[in-house]
């Protein structure tokens, strides 16, 4: 029988809400709308709160989900996240060696040495991999200073991540910026693909801001919400905005809403202690309500540590563009967002440490006419349609079915012509595509020689 069943590691999937599973679970689905057998190895235990549980077998839109057992511990310490990882990657490259009918590994980097197993599984098997490099590890934490980079478990990472991106048939990343990061590290080249992440939230599931029962529901009516919803982490400093916050408080409409977690939350949470009142904080919203929370922004937070360009992507701008909203991006001038914001004039950016430029853009906010700043996010949204999800997911699992093609048995595949070669393979219809950019009819390494676009981004 040919092989078809495309395996899928990943420590999060949904139900749990880190942006990660969320964007594999996409492609899953897609994948098996298509007609191949898809298998996810994941954690039974919630990313950001393992308390939660999830079923240990369940069949979701046709994907077969197989949790795995003290697979994470939550993200309390480096010592609990290594651990999790560490039971997760044993626990999917024995359970990926004996995966019936595999064509192939579709890995990404939750938790950030995930190539480690689809290496084993890979070698062993023979089968093809597809690489989605959503952060660049240990680059990251090199630049957050949570490890020096002369240590041996840096190098060793390195040679992980060199070994990965050789071995790997096709290597997507998010923007040009990473894309330069990884060639760096490894010669990729034709088999490196540039595809920015879609958003969650759909537009046409948008409600109005005056019909939204999450502002209702938070007591929001009649403010003007500046929104961060998203992961809290370090390399998304948030100190410009918390004392920004703290120089508007004299603004009764404005209130700050956080929505989400991470090691920066407890930031946000010293400050709602110390009794700054126009800042509140919510946890991470389920899918289903993702529509409604995103819309309940009037303007949305973004930021982007200086270190952290050409690491990790600053996806918050795609589901703030889909919402209509615009966007206040506190971070370098130079990345994928503050391409974006510019070009299509759909908010502002300031530096990290600016507090009084972000002072004068709330109140600025603040006293405008409505119409202002709807006539922003129309610009945004209509910005945002060459990132749709239907669009991106399509290419993406375009991408993943020629790295990882059914395989047949040899007795299945096609006879040799009268000359003793095979027939010439048809160009699969998405080498082209894997070379383009979303939005773009130009080939990447032309669109390289000019500035940032939209397909970066």
């Amino acid at each position: 029988m040919p092989s078809s069943t495309i395996l899928v590691l990943s420590q999060v999937y949904v139900p749990d809400p880190a942006s990660v599973g969320q964007h594999l679970a996409d492609v899953a689905v897609e994948l098996r709308r298509r007609g191949r057998r898809v298998v996810v190895l994941t954690s039974a235990r919630g990313y950001d709160d393992p308390s939660r549980r999830y079923p240990a077998r369940e069949q979701r839109d046709g994907v077969e989900v197989r949790r795995l057992p003290l697979a994470s511990f939550g993200k309390g310490s480096m010592l609990l996240r290594l651990a999790g990882a560490a039971s997760f990657l044993l626990q999917a490259l024995v359970r990926g060696i004996f995966t019936r009918g595999l064509a192939g590994v579709l890995v990404s980097t939750s938790p950030p040495m995930a190539a480690l197993a689809a290496l084993g599984i890979s070698a062993l098997r023979r089968s093809p991999i597809c690489f989605w490099v959503m952060d660049v590890n240990p680059d990251q934490a090199v630049a957050l200073g949570q490890m020096p980079p002369a240590c041996l478990a840096v190098r060793a990472f390195d040679v992980l991540n060199r070994a990965a991106l050789r071995r790997a048939r096709t290597v997507v990343t998010l923007d040009r910026f990473m894309a330069e990061r990884l060639e760096g590290k490894a010669h990729v080249g034709g088999r490196l693909a540039v595809l920015p992440p879609w958003p969650h939230n759909d537009p046409r599931r948008t409600p109005s801001r005056d019909e939204n029962p999450f502002r209702r529901e938070h007591g929001l009516d009649g403010r003007l919400v500046f929104l961060y919803s998203g992961n809290h982490s370090q390399a998304h400093p948030l100190t410009t905005l918390i004392e920004a916050a703290w120089r508007v408080r004299d603004l009764e409409r404005v209130v700050f809403l956080f929505v989400g977690s991470g090691s920066a939350r407890r930031e946000v949470d010293a400050a709602i202690a110390a009794g700054i009142g126009n800042v509140r904080a919510l946890p991470y919203q389920p899918l289903e309500r993702l529509d409604r929370s995103l819309a309940a922004g009037d303007v949305h937070l973004v930021t982007f540590g200086d270190p952290m360009v050409g690491i990790v992507h600053p996806s918050k701008v795609y589901g703030a563009m889909a919402a209509a909203r615009p966007v206040l991006l506190v971070g370098p001038e130079r990345c994928s967002a503050a391409d974006l914001v510019r070009r299509h004039e759909v908010g502002w950016i300031h530096r990290h440490g600016d507090v009084d430029g972000v002072e004068r853009t709330v109140r600025a906010a603040a006293a405008a006419e409505a119409g202002e700043l709807e006539a922003m996010g129309a610009r945004a949204r209509a910005a945002a349609a060459p990132y749709a999800k239907a669009e991106l997911c399509s290419r993406f699992c375009d991408l993943v079915a020629d790295a990882l093609p059914v395989r047949r048995p040899a007795r299945e595949r096609p006879a040799t012509s009268p000359s003793g070669r095979s027939p010439a393979r048809p160009v699969p219809r998405c080498t082209a595509g894997r070379r383009r950019l979303p939005g773009s009819g130009r080939r990447r390494s032309d669109a390289r020689r000019e500035r940032s676009g939209a397909e970066t981004n």
